[in-house]
Protein backbone atom coordinates (compact mmCIF):
# COMPACT_ATOMS: atom_id res chain seq x y z
CA UNK A 1 0.00 0.00 0.00
CA UNK A 2 1.44 3.42 -1.14
CA UNK A 3 2.57 6.10 1.61
CA UNK A 4 1.61 9.25 0.36
CA UNK A 5 3.67 12.79 1.09
CA UNK A 6 3.68 16.70 0.28
CA UNK A 7 3.65 16.22 -3.81
CA UNK A 8 2.46 17.75 -6.39
CA UNK A 9 -0.52 20.08 -6.09
CA UNK A 10 -3.07 19.30 -8.74
CA UNK A 11 -4.76 20.41 -11.10
CA UNK A 12 -6.92 23.05 -9.31
CA UNK A 13 -3.10 24.66 -7.42
CA UNK A 14 -3.58 28.57 -6.96
CA UNK A 15 -7.69 27.93 -6.10
CA UNK A 16 -8.60 29.39 -2.97
CA UNK A 17 -12.17 27.57 -1.40
CA UNK A 18 -13.68 28.72 1.62
CA UNK A 19 -15.73 26.11 3.34
CA UNK A 20 -18.46 26.83 6.11
CA UNK A 21 -18.06 23.55 8.39
CA UNK A 22 -21.15 21.74 7.87
CA UNK A 23 -21.94 17.87 7.60
CA UNK A 24 -21.91 15.31 4.77
CA UNK A 25 -22.30 16.55 1.44
CA UNK A 26 -20.46 19.78 1.59
CA UNK A 27 -17.11 18.62 3.43
CA UNK A 28 -16.69 15.92 1.07
CA UNK A 29 -17.28 18.03 -2.07
CA UNK A 30 -14.70 20.78 -0.48
CA UNK A 31 -12.53 17.84 0.43
CA UNK A 32 -12.20 16.63 -3.52
CA UNK A 33 -11.32 20.02 -4.09
CA UNK A 34 -8.80 19.79 -2.03
CA UNK A 35 -7.61 16.78 -3.61
CA UNK A 36 -7.37 18.03 -6.67
CA UNK A 37 -5.17 20.68 -5.43
CA UNK A 38 -6.98 23.70 -4.38
CA UNK A 39 -5.99 25.42 -0.97
CA UNK A 40 -9.26 24.90 0.55
CA UNK A 41 -9.70 26.83 3.98
CA UNK A 42 -12.70 25.11 6.24
CA UNK A 43 -14.56 27.96 8.86
CA UNK A 44 -15.03 25.84 11.76
CA UNK A 45 -17.48 26.77 14.66
CA UNK A 46 -16.48 26.65 18.18
CA UNK A 47 -17.68 23.30 19.41
CA UNK A 48 -17.57 21.69 16.29
CA UNK A 49 -20.33 20.52 13.79
CA UNK A 50 -22.12 18.02 15.92
CA UNK A 51 -21.34 14.99 14.53
CA UNK A 52 -19.18 13.67 17.12
CA UNK A 53 -16.46 11.94 14.97
CA UNK A 54 -12.88 12.65 16.24
CA UNK A 55 -11.66 15.22 14.46
CA UNK A 56 -8.19 13.26 13.75
CA UNK A 57 -10.11 10.48 11.65
CA UNK A 58 -12.97 12.60 9.73
CA UNK A 59 -10.79 12.08 6.31
CA UNK A 60 -12.92 14.24 4.70
CA UNK A 61 -11.29 16.96 6.13
CA UNK A 62 -7.90 15.94 4.73
CA UNK A 63 -5.92 18.52 2.80
CA UNK A 64 -7.36 21.29 4.13
CA UNK A 65 -6.90 24.14 6.67
CA UNK A 66 -8.89 25.37 9.44
CA UNK A 67 -10.18 28.49 11.26
CA UNK A 68 -12.47 29.24 13.63
CA UNK A 69 -14.93 31.77 13.35
CA UNK A 70 -17.87 32.45 15.32
CA UNK A 71 -20.39 33.28 13.02
CA UNK A 72 -23.04 34.40 15.99
CA UNK A 73 -20.26 36.81 17.69
CA UNK A 74 -19.59 40.40 17.05
CA UNK A 75 -17.16 40.54 13.77
CA UNK A 76 -17.70 36.93 12.86
CA UNK A 77 -19.83 37.66 9.32
CA UNK A 78 -16.52 40.03 8.77
CA UNK A 79 -14.11 37.80 8.87
CA UNK A 80 -15.70 35.25 6.80
CA UNK A 81 -16.38 37.77 3.92
CA UNK A 82 -12.60 38.65 4.65
CA UNK A 83 -11.83 34.89 3.13
CA UNK A 84 -14.69 35.20 0.75
CA UNK A 85 -13.13 38.07 -1.17
CA UNK A 86 -9.80 36.33 -1.44
CA UNK A 87 -11.19 33.25 -2.82
CA UNK A 88 -12.58 31.72 -6.02
CA UNK A 89 -15.03 29.52 -4.72
CA UNK A 90 -17.14 29.66 -1.25
CA UNK A 91 -19.60 26.71 0.09
CA UNK A 92 -22.07 26.39 2.25
CA UNK A 93 -24.34 23.70 3.57
CA UNK A 94 -27.14 24.95 5.75
CA UNK A 95 -31.08 25.15 5.27
CA UNK A 96 -32.29 28.01 2.93
CA UNK A 97 -31.70 31.88 4.66
CA UNK A 98 -29.52 30.79 7.74
CA UNK A 99 -26.51 32.10 4.95
CA UNK A 100 -28.25 35.20 4.67
CA UNK A 101 -29.20 35.36 8.53
CA UNK A 102 -25.67 35.03 9.61
CA UNK A 103 -24.64 37.65 7.36
CA UNK A 104 -22.58 35.48 5.09
CA UNK A 105 -25.28 35.21 2.44
CA UNK A 106 -24.48 35.17 -1.79
CA UNK A 107 -25.74 39.05 -1.70
CA UNK A 108 -23.31 40.11 0.66
CA UNK A 109 -20.11 37.48 0.05
CA UNK A 110 -20.81 38.77 -4.23
CA UNK A 111 -21.05 42.30 -3.08
CA UNK A 112 -17.72 41.90 -1.55
CA UNK A 113 -16.21 39.69 -4.38
CA UNK A 114 -18.04 39.89 -7.92
CA UNK A 115 -16.17 36.84 -9.42
CA UNK A 116 -16.99 34.58 -6.93
CA UNK A 117 -18.54 31.55 -6.87
CA UNK A 118 -20.94 30.64 -3.96
CA UNK A 119 -21.70 27.00 -3.89
CA UNK A 120 -24.88 26.09 -2.07
CA UNK A 121 -25.67 22.21 -0.40
CA UNK A 122 -29.07 21.22 0.16
CA UNK A 123 -31.40 18.09 0.40
CA UNK A 124 -34.07 19.95 -1.35
CA UNK A 125 -32.59 22.82 -3.03
CA UNK A 126 -33.11 26.64 -2.70
CA UNK A 127 -37.11 26.77 -3.52
CA UNK A 128 -39.52 24.23 -3.60
CA UNK A 129 -42.45 23.56 -1.01
CA UNK A 130 -39.92 20.81 0.84
CA UNK A 131 -36.96 23.42 0.89
CA UNK A 132 -37.05 24.57 4.53
CA UNK A 133 -37.76 21.11 6.05
CA UNK A 134 -34.96 18.59 7.46
CA UNK A 135 -34.12 15.67 5.25
CA UNK A 136 -31.23 12.87 5.69
CA UNK A 137 -29.94 10.45 2.21
CA UNK A 138 -32.62 8.79 3.16
CA UNK A 139 -35.34 11.13 2.48
CA UNK A 140 -33.84 12.75 -1.08
CA UNK A 141 -32.93 9.60 -2.84
CA UNK A 142 -36.99 8.19 -1.52
CA UNK A 143 -38.71 11.03 -2.85
CA UNK A 144 -36.78 10.94 -6.39
CA UNK A 145 -37.73 7.21 -7.53
CA UNK A 146 -34.13 6.17 -6.91
CA UNK A 147 -34.66 4.39 -3.41
CA UNK A 148 -37.35 2.37 -5.11
CA UNK A 149 -34.82 0.85 -7.73
CA UNK A 150 -32.96 -0.68 -5.66
CA UNK A 151 -33.60 -4.20 -3.46
CA UNK A 152 -35.12 -7.56 -4.19
CA UNK A 153 -38.99 -7.91 -5.13
CA UNK A 154 -41.49 -8.15 -2.32
CA UNK A 155 -39.05 -7.17 0.13
CA UNK A 156 -37.90 -3.34 1.45
CA UNK A 157 -35.64 -1.34 -0.46
CA UNK A 158 -32.32 -1.58 0.31
CA UNK A 159 -30.29 1.29 1.60
CA UNK A 160 -26.58 2.47 -0.68
CA UNK A 161 -25.41 3.44 2.87
CA UNK A 162 -25.50 7.01 2.46
CA UNK A 163 -23.69 7.19 -1.06
CA UNK A 164 -26.22 7.29 -3.69
CA UNK A 165 -27.61 10.43 -2.30
CA UNK A 166 -25.14 12.68 -0.16
CA UNK A 167 -22.00 11.93 -2.40
CA UNK A 168 -23.17 10.88 -5.98
CA UNK A 169 -26.24 13.33 -6.40
CA UNK A 170 -24.99 15.88 -3.77
CA UNK A 171 -21.13 16.61 -3.57
CA UNK A 172 -20.46 15.17 -7.16
CA UNK A 173 -22.65 17.78 -8.74
CA UNK A 174 -21.80 20.51 -6.34
CA UNK A 175 -18.03 20.03 -7.81
CA UNK A 176 -19.18 19.87 -11.05
CA UNK A 177 -21.32 22.95 -10.78
CA UNK A 178 -18.66 25.16 -8.73
CA UNK A 179 -15.86 24.12 -11.46
CA UNK A 180 -18.36 24.83 -14.41
CA UNK A 181 -19.32 28.25 -12.92
CA UNK A 182 -15.24 29.69 -12.20
CA UNK A 183 -14.37 28.36 -15.76
CA UNK A 184 -17.68 30.71 -16.55
CA UNK A 185 -16.12 33.38 -14.24
CA UNK A 186 -12.55 32.96 -15.88
CA UNK A 187 -14.15 33.61 -19.17
CA UNK A 188 -16.53 36.17 -18.63
CA UNK A 189 -14.90 38.74 -17.04
CA UNK A 190 -15.29 37.97 -13.70
CA UNK A 191 -18.84 37.39 -13.17
CA UNK A 192 -19.47 35.17 -10.34
CA UNK A 193 -22.48 33.12 -9.85
CA UNK A 194 -24.51 30.90 -7.32
CA UNK A 195 -24.59 27.37 -7.60
CA UNK A 196 -27.84 25.46 -6.28
CA UNK A 197 -27.17 21.83 -6.18
CA UNK A 198 -29.65 20.33 -4.45
CA UNK A 199 -29.38 16.43 -3.60
CA UNK A 200 -32.88 15.50 -5.04
CA UNK A 201 -32.22 17.48 -8.42
CA UNK A 202 -28.73 15.30 -8.72
CA UNK A 203 -29.92 11.61 -7.69
CA UNK A 204 -32.88 12.31 -9.95
CA UNK A 205 -30.26 13.28 -13.17
CA UNK A 206 -28.60 9.88 -11.88
CA UNK A 207 -31.28 7.91 -13.35
CA UNK A 208 -31.54 9.54 -16.48
CA UNK A 209 -30.85 6.50 -18.20
CA UNK A 210 -33.45 4.46 -16.21
CA UNK A 211 -35.83 7.14 -17.32
CA UNK A 212 -34.94 6.66 -21.09
CA UNK A 213 -34.97 2.68 -20.70
CA UNK A 214 -38.85 3.39 -19.30
CA UNK A 215 -40.07 5.44 -21.40
CA UNK A 216 -39.18 2.93 -24.20
CA UNK A 217 -40.43 -0.34 -22.12
CA UNK A 218 -37.18 -1.90 -21.56
CA UNK A 219 -37.62 -1.15 -17.66
CA UNK A 220 -40.09 -2.08 -15.62
CA UNK A 221 -41.28 0.30 -12.62
CA UNK A 222 -40.81 -2.22 -9.47
CA UNK A 223 -37.71 -3.39 -7.79
CA UNK A 224 -36.09 -6.42 -8.91
CA UNK A 225 -37.39 -7.31 -12.00
CA UNK A 226 -34.95 -5.56 -14.45
CA UNK A 227 -31.52 -6.44 -16.00
CA UNK A 228 -29.80 -3.82 -14.11
CA UNK A 229 -31.86 -3.98 -10.61
CA UNK A 230 -31.12 -7.85 -9.14
CA UNK A 231 -33.95 -9.23 -11.50
CA UNK A 232 -31.41 -11.00 -13.75
CA UNK A 233 -29.77 -13.63 -12.95
CA UNK A 234 -26.95 -13.38 -14.41
CA UNK A 235 -26.22 -9.93 -12.73
CA UNK A 236 -26.20 -9.89 -9.59
CA UNK A 237 -24.35 -11.57 -6.18
CA UNK A 238 -24.21 -15.41 -5.14
CA UNK A 239 -23.84 -16.60 -1.92
CA UNK A 240 -20.44 -19.10 -1.28
CA UNK A 241 -20.21 -22.02 0.84
CA UNK A 242 -18.15 -20.20 4.14
CA UNK A 243 -20.84 -16.99 3.71
CA UNK A 244 -19.31 -15.54 1.81
CA UNK A 245 -20.14 -13.62 -1.89
CA UNK A 246 -19.43 -13.50 -5.41
CA UNK A 247 -20.77 -10.57 -7.90
CA UNK A 248 -21.35 -12.00 -11.46
CA UNK A 249 -22.26 -9.63 -14.27
CA UNK A 250 -21.57 -11.20 -17.61
CA UNK A 251 -24.14 -9.11 -19.77
CA UNK A 252 -22.28 -10.12 -23.52
CA UNK A 253 -23.30 -13.51 -24.63
CA UNK A 254 -19.42 -13.95 -25.04
CA UNK A 255 -18.75 -13.53 -21.16
CA UNK A 256 -21.79 -15.57 -20.00
CA UNK A 257 -20.50 -18.43 -22.49
CA UNK A 258 -17.58 -18.10 -20.29
CA UNK A 259 -19.00 -18.25 -17.00
CA UNK A 260 -21.28 -21.06 -17.51
CA UNK A 261 -18.13 -22.33 -19.24
CA UNK A 262 -15.98 -22.28 -15.96
CA UNK A 263 -19.48 -22.30 -13.51
CA UNK A 264 -19.52 -25.61 -14.62
CA UNK A 265 -23.12 -26.65 -15.60
CA UNK A 266 -23.37 -24.92 -19.27
CA UNK A 267 -25.05 -28.02 -20.16
CA UNK A 268 -27.45 -27.70 -17.11
CA UNK A 269 -28.82 -24.51 -17.62
CA UNK A 270 -32.11 -22.99 -19.16
CA UNK A 271 -31.72 -20.57 -22.16
CA UNK A 272 -31.05 -17.51 -20.47
CA UNK A 273 -33.35 -15.18 -22.98
CA UNK A 274 -35.87 -16.86 -21.75
CA UNK A 275 -37.31 -14.77 -18.65
CA UNK A 276 -39.62 -16.65 -17.83
CA UNK A 277 -37.00 -19.32 -16.64
CA UNK A 278 -34.98 -17.11 -15.03
CA UNK A 279 -35.69 -18.24 -11.42
CA UNK A 280 -35.00 -21.24 -12.79
CA UNK A 281 -31.53 -20.32 -13.91
CA UNK A 282 -30.94 -18.50 -10.39
CA UNK A 283 -31.72 -21.03 -8.88
CA UNK A 284 -28.48 -23.21 -10.69
CA UNK A 285 -26.15 -20.43 -10.04
CA UNK A 286 -27.06 -20.08 -6.60
CA UNK A 287 -26.96 -23.84 -6.22
CA UNK A 288 -23.38 -24.45 -7.50
CA UNK A 289 -21.87 -21.03 -6.05
CA UNK A 290 -22.64 -22.72 -2.41
CA UNK A 291 -20.70 -26.15 -3.30
CA UNK A 292 -17.29 -23.59 -2.92
CA UNK A 293 -15.83 -21.01 -0.63
CA UNK A 294 -14.76 -17.57 -1.93
CA UNK A 295 -11.61 -18.00 -2.30
CA UNK A 296 -11.98 -20.75 -4.22
CA UNK A 297 -14.27 -19.29 -6.96
CA UNK A 298 -12.37 -16.20 -7.02
CA UNK A 299 -9.53 -18.57 -8.32
CA UNK A 300 -11.57 -20.01 -11.16
CA UNK A 301 -12.46 -17.12 -12.24
CA UNK A 302 -9.40 -15.12 -11.93
CA UNK A 303 -7.75 -13.87 -14.98
CA UNK A 304 -10.93 -14.52 -17.18
CA UNK A 305 -13.43 -12.22 -19.09
CA UNK A 306 -16.47 -14.15 -16.95
CA UNK A 307 -17.38 -10.51 -15.25
CA UNK A 308 -16.89 -12.56 -11.95
CA UNK A 309 -15.41 -11.20 -8.63
CA UNK A 310 -15.30 -11.57 -4.60
CA UNK A 311 -17.49 -9.39 -2.64
CA UNK A 312 -14.80 -7.58 -0.78
CA UNK A 313 -15.33 -5.59 2.50
CA UNK A 314 -13.94 -2.28 3.58
CA UNK A 315 -10.62 -3.92 5.40
CA UNK A 316 -10.31 -6.42 2.94
CA UNK A 317 -10.16 -3.82 -0.48
CA UNK A 318 -6.72 -2.55 -0.12
CA UNK A 319 -5.46 -5.48 -0.13
CA UNK A 320 -6.54 -6.39 -3.44
CA UNK A 321 -3.86 -7.42 -5.92
CA UNK A 322 -5.02 -5.01 -8.56
CA UNK A 323 -6.34 -1.60 -5.96
CA UNK A 324 -2.54 -2.45 -4.07
CA UNK A 325 -1.04 -2.09 -7.77
CA UNK A 326 -3.05 1.16 -8.42
CA UNK A 327 -2.25 2.61 -5.03
CA UNK A 328 -6.42 2.77 -5.26
CA UNK A 329 -5.88 3.25 -1.68
CA UNK A 330 -3.30 4.49 0.65
CA UNK A 331 -1.85 5.12 4.09
CA UNK A 332 -1.39 8.92 5.36
CA UNK A 333 -1.03 9.32 9.02
CA UNK A 334 -1.59 5.96 10.33
CA UNK A 335 -4.59 5.81 8.15
CA UNK A 336 -5.84 4.01 5.15
CA UNK A 337 -7.70 5.41 3.01
CA UNK A 338 -9.32 5.70 -0.70
CA UNK A 339 -6.62 7.85 -2.66
CA UNK A 340 -7.74 11.18 -4.56
CA UNK A 341 -9.35 10.36 -7.59
CA UNK A 342 -9.55 10.77 -11.04
CA UNK A 343 -5.74 10.58 -12.01
CA UNK A 344 -3.60 13.15 -13.80
CA UNK A 345 -0.75 12.96 -16.23
CA UNK A 346 1.07 16.20 -15.78
CA UNK A 347 -0.94 17.59 -12.49
CA UNK A 348 -0.53 14.45 -10.26
CA UNK A 349 -2.82 14.65 -6.73
CA UNK A 350 -2.22 13.24 -3.25
CA UNK A 351 -3.12 13.27 0.33
CA UNK A 352 -0.70 15.89 1.27
CA UNK A 353 -2.06 16.26 5.13
CA UNK A 354 -4.14 14.23 7.39
CA UNK A 355 -7.71 15.98 8.74
CA UNK A 356 -7.39 19.32 9.64
CA UNK A 357 -8.11 20.06 13.11
CA UNK A 358 -10.60 22.92 13.98
CA UNK A 359 -8.96 25.88 14.40
CA UNK A 360 -5.00 24.52 13.94
CA UNK A 361 -4.27 26.33 11.12
CA UNK A 362 -5.86 29.85 11.78
CA UNK A 363 -2.69 32.17 12.13
CA UNK A 364 -1.08 30.62 9.16
CA UNK A 365 -4.21 31.64 6.41
CA UNK A 366 -4.33 34.59 8.13
CA UNK A 367 -1.00 35.32 6.82
CA UNK A 368 -1.04 33.72 3.38
CA UNK A 369 -4.74 34.91 3.00
CA UNK A 370 -4.07 38.21 3.83
CA UNK A 371 -7.24 38.75 6.49
CA UNK A 372 -4.74 39.74 10.19
CA UNK A 373 -8.22 39.45 11.53
CA UNK A 374 -8.47 36.19 12.11
CA UNK A 375 -5.07 35.81 13.91
CA UNK A 376 -6.93 36.68 16.79
CA UNK A 377 -9.06 33.32 17.02
CA UNK A 378 -7.08 30.49 18.28
CA UNK A 379 -7.06 26.50 17.77
CA UNK A 380 -8.86 24.77 20.78
CA UNK A 381 -6.53 22.52 21.57
CA UNK A 382 -8.40 19.93 22.77
CA UNK A 383 -9.48 19.74 18.79
CA UNK A 384 -13.26 19.72 19.79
Amino acid sequence: MATTGHGSHGPLAGVRVVELAGIGPGPFAAMLLADLGADVVRVDRPGGAGLGIDPAYDLTNRNKRSVLVDLKAEGGADRVLDLAERADILIEGYRPGVAERLGVGPEAALARNPRLVYGRMTGWGQDGPLSERAGHDVSYIALTGTLSMIGRPGEPPTLPANLVGDYAGGSLYLVVGVLAALQHARTSGGRGQVVDAAIVDGAAHLATMIHGMLAAGGWQDRRGSNLLDGGCPFYGSYETSDGQYMAVGPLEQRFYDEFVELLGIGDELPDRGDIARWEELRTAVADRFRTRTRAQWTEVFEGTDACVAPVLSLREAPHHPHLAARATFVEHGGLTQPAPAPRFSATPVSVRSGPARPGADTEAVAADWGVPGLAGDRADPAGR
